[in-house]
């Protein structure tokens, strides 16, 4: 028995969610998300003492659909808070003459490049600037990630002066500098 999958998801106020067939939707105030369930996989909605849940079962819970069944009801909370909550990531910008500027939806960066790089933001992902920490948030945490992640690729911290864009939580090891000969 997967000790994850048999866990009911529990839909706080204000969400509400909907399966047909081997499809699971969530409407919450942050937007709506819809999952595909595995083809071995099945969810049913309840409601017990005024508080609704989903369940996830899986065909044969003796086989490999244990990894299935705990997935499955990972990726439904990880959606019922993402519609409720939401997600964000930060990224610090370090380094002398680096910039980003947001027009629009496009993040416009100057990263030490003989160009600006402007990167579009997706639909259902918003981008908020303050100093040089720029906050990536929405309801999809996989796209909040995956964009987070793009924009770092631009400009990863280097190990010696630490330039470039970190998550703010992430820890930069950093290097010594070049040593001088003693004689």
């Amino acid at each position: 028995m997967s000790r994850i999958g048999k866990k009911p998801v529990f839909l706080p106020a204000g969400v509400t969610a909907a399966i047909a067939e081997n499809t699971v939707t969530a409407k919450g105030p942050k937007g709506e998300l819809s999952l595909v369930l595995h083809p071995h996989a099945a969810a049913t909605l309840s409601t017990e003492e005024g508080v609704s849940q989903i369940n996830v079962t899986v065909l044969d819970p003796d086989r490999e659909d244990r990894a299935i069944w705990g997935t499955m009801r990972a990726l439904i909370a990880q959606m019922v808070k993402g519609v409720s909550e939401g997600y964000a990531k930060a990224l610090e910008l370090n380094g002398v003459g680096f910039k980003m500027n947001l027009q629009g939806t496009t993040l416009v960066l100057s990263l030490g490049f003989s160009h600006e790089v402007k990167f579009v933001l997706p639909v259902g992902i918003a981008a908020k600037i303050e100093a040089n920490v720029l906050t990536i948030s929405g309801a999809d945490a996989a796209l909040v990630g995956k964009i987070a992640a793009e924009i770092r690729s631009h400009k990863k911290p280097e190990p010696y002066k630490g330039k470039g864009f970190r998550y703010t939580d992430e820890i930069i090891r950093r290097k010594a500098g070049k040593a001088s000969k003693s004689e």
